[in-house]
Protein backbone atom coordinates (compact mmCIF):
# COMPACT_ATOMS: atom_id res chain seq x y z
CA UNK A 1 0.00 0.00 0.00
CA UNK A 2 2.85 2.41 0.78
CA UNK A 3 4.39 1.68 -2.63
CA UNK A 4 1.05 2.60 -4.19
CA UNK A 5 1.20 6.03 -2.51
CA UNK A 6 4.75 6.61 -3.73
CA UNK A 7 3.71 5.52 -7.21
CA UNK A 8 0.70 7.86 -7.08
CA UNK A 9 2.95 10.79 -6.14
CA UNK A 10 5.38 9.94 -8.94
CA UNK A 11 2.46 9.67 -11.39
CA UNK A 12 1.13 13.02 -10.17
CA UNK A 13 4.56 14.60 -10.57
CA UNK A 14 5.02 13.14 -14.06
CA UNK A 15 1.55 14.21 -15.16
CA UNK A 16 2.17 17.66 -13.77
CA UNK A 17 5.47 17.93 -15.60
CA UNK A 18 3.86 16.84 -18.86
CA UNK A 19 0.71 18.88 -18.41
CA UNK A 20 2.56 21.93 -17.11
CA UNK A 21 5.02 22.38 -19.95
CA UNK A 22 2.99 25.19 -21.48
CA UNK A 23 3.89 27.56 -18.65
CA UNK A 24 6.46 27.93 -15.93
CA UNK A 25 4.46 30.59 -14.10
CA UNK A 26 1.92 29.34 -11.57
CA UNK A 27 -1.54 30.91 -11.78
CA UNK A 28 -2.16 33.90 -9.55
CA UNK A 29 -3.28 32.59 -6.15
CA UNK A 30 -6.71 33.31 -4.76
CA UNK A 31 -6.79 35.02 -1.35
CA UNK A 32 -7.67 33.11 1.80
CA UNK A 33 -10.31 34.37 4.22
CA UNK A 34 -7.81 36.91 5.57
CA UNK A 35 -7.25 38.22 2.03
CA UNK A 36 -3.99 36.43 1.18
CA UNK A 37 -2.72 33.17 -0.23
CA UNK A 38 -0.08 31.23 1.69
CA UNK A 39 2.88 30.57 -0.62
CA UNK A 40 6.10 28.76 0.18
CA UNK A 41 7.87 25.41 0.31
CA UNK A 42 6.63 22.20 1.88
CA UNK A 43 9.05 19.42 2.86
CA UNK A 44 7.83 16.05 4.13
CA UNK A 45 10.39 13.66 5.66
CA UNK A 46 9.31 10.07 6.14
CA UNK A 47 11.58 8.38 8.70
CA UNK A 48 13.50 5.47 7.22
CA UNK A 49 12.10 5.96 3.72
CA UNK A 50 13.88 8.68 1.78
CA UNK A 51 12.12 7.56 -1.43
CA UNK A 52 8.82 8.79 0.02
CA UNK A 53 10.24 12.05 1.38
CA UNK A 54 9.75 15.05 -0.86
CA UNK A 55 9.83 18.81 -1.18
CA UNK A 56 7.59 21.03 -3.30
CA UNK A 57 6.51 24.60 -3.70
CA UNK A 58 2.93 25.27 -2.69
CA UNK A 59 0.08 27.76 -2.74
CA UNK A 60 -2.59 27.28 -0.08
CA UNK A 61 -5.72 29.31 -0.57
CA UNK A 62 -9.10 29.66 1.10
CA UNK A 63 -9.99 27.90 4.35
CA UNK A 64 -10.53 24.45 5.79
CA UNK A 65 -14.13 24.62 4.52
CA UNK A 66 -13.36 25.73 0.95
CA UNK A 67 -10.07 26.23 -0.81
CA UNK A 68 -7.28 24.80 -2.86
CA UNK A 69 -3.72 23.55 -2.54
CA UNK A 70 -1.40 23.56 -5.54
CA UNK A 71 2.00 21.84 -5.46
CA UNK A 72 4.86 22.90 -7.76
CA UNK A 73 8.12 21.30 -8.87
CA UNK A 74 11.42 23.03 -8.03
CA UNK A 75 11.29 24.82 -11.40
CA UNK A 76 7.73 26.06 -10.87
CA UNK A 77 5.75 23.55 -12.92
CA UNK A 78 2.42 22.51 -11.39
CA UNK A 79 2.41 18.97 -10.01
CA UNK A 80 -1.24 18.91 -9.01
CA UNK A 81 -4.09 20.90 -7.56
CA UNK A 82 -6.44 19.85 -4.80
CA UNK A 83 -9.73 21.73 -4.44
CA UNK A 84 -12.45 21.36 -1.84
CA UNK A 85 -15.77 22.82 -0.77
CA UNK A 86 -18.59 21.41 1.33
CA UNK A 87 -19.45 17.95 0.04
CA UNK A 88 -16.73 17.87 -2.63
CA UNK A 89 -12.99 17.19 -2.58
CA UNK A 90 -11.05 16.63 -5.78
CA UNK A 91 -7.46 16.20 -6.89
CA UNK A 92 -6.45 17.18 -10.44
CA UNK A 93 -3.08 15.98 -11.73
CA UNK A 94 -3.54 17.39 -15.23
CA UNK A 95 -3.97 13.86 -16.59
CA UNK A 96 -6.86 12.82 -14.35
CA UNK A 97 -9.23 14.09 -11.69
CA UNK A 98 -9.94 12.03 -8.59
CA UNK A 99 -12.77 12.67 -6.14
CA UNK A 100 -12.61 11.99 -2.39
CA UNK A 101 -14.99 11.98 0.57
CA UNK A 102 -12.66 13.85 2.91
CA UNK A 103 -9.64 16.20 2.88
CA UNK A 104 -7.52 13.72 4.87
CA UNK A 105 -8.12 10.95 2.31
CA UNK A 106 -7.19 13.31 -0.51
CA UNK A 107 -3.99 14.44 1.28
CA UNK A 108 -2.97 10.82 1.75
CA UNK A 109 -3.44 10.24 -1.99
CA UNK A 110 -1.55 13.45 -2.83
CA UNK A 111 1.51 13.10 -0.58
CA UNK A 112 1.38 9.45 0.47
CA UNK A 113 0.74 10.18 4.15
CA UNK A 114 -2.14 11.53 6.20
CA UNK A 115 -1.48 15.23 6.76
CA UNK A 116 -4.08 17.39 8.58
CA UNK A 117 -4.75 19.98 5.86
CA UNK A 118 -7.83 21.39 7.62
CA UNK A 119 -5.76 22.11 10.74
CA UNK A 120 -2.90 23.59 8.72
CA UNK A 121 -4.76 26.87 8.16
CA UNK A 122 -4.79 27.53 11.91
CA UNK A 123 -1.34 26.08 12.50
CA UNK A 124 0.13 28.57 10.02
CA UNK A 125 -1.38 31.33 12.16
CA UNK A 126 0.36 29.88 15.23
CA UNK A 127 -2.76 28.51 16.91
CA UNK A 128 -4.37 25.09 17.36
CA UNK A 129 -7.24 24.07 15.10
CA UNK A 130 -10.43 24.78 17.07
CA UNK A 131 -12.16 21.53 15.95
CA UNK A 132 -9.88 19.26 18.00
CA UNK A 133 -8.41 19.25 21.49
CA UNK A 134 -4.85 20.49 21.94
CA UNK A 135 -2.36 21.15 24.72
CA UNK A 136 0.64 23.47 24.95
CA UNK A 137 4.14 22.09 24.51
CA UNK A 138 6.36 21.72 27.57
CA UNK A 139 8.56 24.76 28.19
CA UNK A 140 11.62 22.73 27.20
CA UNK A 141 10.10 22.13 23.75
CA UNK A 142 9.63 25.84 23.05
CA UNK A 143 6.49 27.57 21.78
CA UNK A 144 3.80 25.45 20.19
CA UNK A 145 1.23 22.78 20.95
CA UNK A 146 0.29 19.13 20.48
CA UNK A 147 -2.74 18.32 18.38
CA UNK A 148 -4.02 15.36 16.36
CA UNK A 149 -0.91 13.37 17.30
CA UNK A 150 1.40 16.12 16.00
CA UNK A 151 3.92 18.26 17.86
CA UNK A 152 3.57 21.68 16.23
CA UNK A 153 6.51 24.03 16.85
CA UNK A 154 5.65 27.68 16.28
CA UNK A 155 8.78 29.33 17.71
CA UNK A 156 10.04 30.44 14.28
CA UNK A 157 6.69 31.25 12.70
CA UNK A 158 7.54 34.98 12.71
CA UNK A 159 10.39 34.01 10.34
CA UNK A 160 7.97 32.01 8.19
CA UNK A 161 8.92 28.52 9.46
CA UNK A 162 6.48 25.97 10.89
CA UNK A 163 7.64 22.49 11.92
CA UNK A 164 5.22 19.67 12.74
CA UNK A 165 6.33 16.19 13.83
CA UNK A 166 4.30 13.00 14.16
CA UNK A 167 5.86 9.92 15.74
CA UNK A 168 2.87 7.56 15.77
CA UNK A 169 1.48 5.83 13.87
CA UNK A 170 4.70 4.83 12.14
CA UNK A 171 6.38 5.93 10.03
CA UNK A 172 7.42 9.06 11.87
CA UNK A 173 6.88 12.20 9.79
CA UNK A 174 8.38 15.66 9.90
CA UNK A 175 6.71 18.44 7.93
CA UNK A 176 8.52 21.74 7.43
CA UNK A 177 6.75 24.67 5.89
CA UNK A 178 8.67 27.76 4.88
CA UNK A 179 6.40 30.65 3.92
CA UNK A 180 7.64 33.16 1.36
CA UNK A 181 6.01 35.97 3.34
CA UNK A 182 5.95 35.39 7.12
CA UNK A 183 2.79 36.08 9.13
Amino acid sequence: MKRRHAAALLMLAGAGLLGGCATTQPPAPLPDEAGRARVGRLAVQVAGDSARSFSAGFELEGSAAQGQLTLFSPIGLPLGRAQWRPGEVQLDSGAQTQRFDHLDTMMEALVGEALPLAALFDWLEGRPWPDEASRPLAETDGPGFRQLGWKVSTGRLADGLLVAERRLPEPALTVRIRLDTPS
